[in-house]
């Protein structure tokens, strides 16, 4: 199984690492920490030696009650450090939903476009296709927009709903003529869902290999692990990484993590012992 990008086609029968590179100031885990582009990329850099596989790079805050930047605001904030980690040799994905970002960034050669909102922002798949670019797309799912997600989210069936979603936009993009090997998708951890929506996703994400796509997880830090474990945010590293192990006993085949380092030895250990679905 690979997943076709801009420059890279990525090889998805060992489990991909995605560094999460945050350049915003309010970021929920590490907000205002690599806010300053001299900072970003020296952190792209160190996930780099930590063995990361790919760097995620986003310039907007997607947490709970975040404000939207504005596009010129969040290019200002993401372009440095895109032109700096395409220069490192591993696939660069941006973090965006925002037209123009995704223009410039698949003008700079970046290798994926990785949306929180599933390019359903007007203007954004059409940004992606007048370009021209065979980049490679995440879709996620998230119920409402970051500002309101969690005031009170609600399913009937949360895993039978993610996946209608995610059909639905993957079908959206198929008829523009998106290959089904440039598509990975997000089941949205955190986004519009409650803790015990984000148990019962986890557990039932193999439902979601229905798709016939390959599947990332991104659970990193998030607050669900924090009501399970009673830690704070800057104390979720074992909680990530089991998450992350637990997400790829169960089909993902990208983790998009904070804590590549210790995520990347979890996972050596896991596929040396034979576990890796």
């Amino acid at each position: 199984m690979f997943w076709s990008t801009t420059r890279f086609r990525i090889d998805l029968s060992r489990p991909q690492v995605m560094g999460i590179v945050n350049v915003t100031p309010d970021s929920f885990s590490d907000g205002g920490q690599h806010a300053d582009a001299v900072s970003a990329q020296a952190h792209c850099e160190q996930l780099l030696a930590e063995g990361v596989d790919i760097l995620d790079i986003g310039g907007e805050s997607t947490r709970p009650g975040s404000a939207t930047p504005s596009e010129v605001q969040e290019l200002a904030r993401v372009e440095p450090v895109l032109r700096h980690a395409l220069t490192l040799g591993v696939p660069v994905s941006v973090d965006t939903s925002s037209p123009l970002v995704i223009r410039k960034a698949l003008e700079l050669g970046v290798d994926i476009i990785n949306d929180v909102r599933s390019l359903q922002r007007p203007g954004a798949l059409d940004a992606l296709m007048d370009s021209g670019v065979s980049a490679g797309v995440c879709l996620m799912h998230m119920q409402g927009e970051p500002a309101t997600m969690q005031v009170a989210p609600a399913y009937d069936d949360v895993a039978g709903e993610v996946l209608a979603f995610l059909a639905q936009r993957l079908d959206a993009l198929r008829a523009r003529g998106v290959a089904d090997e440039r598509v990975v998708l997000d089941p949205g951890y955190g986004f519009g869902k409650t803790v015990a929506h984000n148990l019962e996703l986890l557990r039932r994400q193999r439902e979601l290999l229905a798709l016939g796509l390959p599947l990332l997880a991104g659970l990193s830090r998030k607050s669900c692990l924090g009501t399970v474990t009673g830690r704070p945010v800057d104390q979720r590293l074992v909680p990530s990484v089991a998450a992350a192990l637990a997400a790829v006993s169960l089909g993902a085949r990208v983790v998009r993590v904070h804590d590549v380092a210790a995520t990347v030895d979890a996972l050596k250990v896991w596929q040396a012992a034979g576990l890796d679905s």
